[in-house]
């Protein structure tokens, strides 16, 4: 157990503060129920912290605040990679990653290939929402965050702001994936990010 525990520490130790560690990254050592063990005792050393189930970092320590721990945005990232699962920010998660909403949404919502769950973090709540494969499928990310703010914003309802701020944007995008992803849309949303392949290039 010793052996497994000092291990995980070390490797632990030689990744930059502010990592976030996943039993995942540690089954070389040991058993699942060992690795488990070892980041419990590590956790009560204060070597690493523990943000939600099954994942854990190793705190930056600030002087002003003490440790530091991820954001939830960090997290759903990290577990994410850990399942190798699709993930598409939606509603006004969405929004915010874009810049239309200055509200840092309490409820992260993430549409998914994978199991549906619900994680909590520190305040903050992930949310990973089954969905079909055709969601998942947009290839650029920021048309990809564009059409889930559009839907969640609403047909009828974009401001000509908000518009102008969504196709700046979109032209940043690479124009292959833009206009793979504009086929997925809604047509109300297509006829909205269509302006962006036209409009500024002439």
């Amino acid at each position: 157990m010793q052996s497994v525990e000092s291990h995980i520490e070390k490797s632990i130790k030689s990744k930059p503060k502010g990592s976030l560690v996943l039993p995942s990254d540690f089954m070389q050592y040991g058993t699942a129920k060992a690795v488990q063990k070892s980041l419990e005792r590590l956790e009560d050393k204060g070597i690493i912290i523990r943000v939600a189930q099954g994942i854990y970092v190793r705190p930056k320590i600030s002087k002003l605040i003490g440790p530091l721990t991820p954001s939830a945005e960090e997290v759903a990232e990290a577990i994410a990679k850990r399942d190798r699962i699709r993930t598409v920010p939606t509603g006004s998660y969405a929004l915010n990653a874009l810049g239309l909403s200055t509200q840092v949404p309490m409820n992260i919502v993430l549409l998914t290939d994978g199991s549906p769950r619900e994680i909590k973090v520190g305040k903050r709540t992930i949310k990973f929402k089954k969905t079909t494969p055709k969601n998942l499928l947009a290839k650029g990310k920021i048309s990809r965050l564009v059409i889930q703010a559009l839907k969640e914003i609403g047909n009828g309802k974009v401001t000509a702001e908000e518009e102008q701020k969504i196709l700046d944007l979109l032209r940043k995008e690479d124009v292959k994936d833009l206009k793979h992803d504009i086929a997925l849309a809604p047509v109300w949303i297509q006829k909205i990010m269509k302006k962006a392949l036209t409009d500024g290039k002439n």
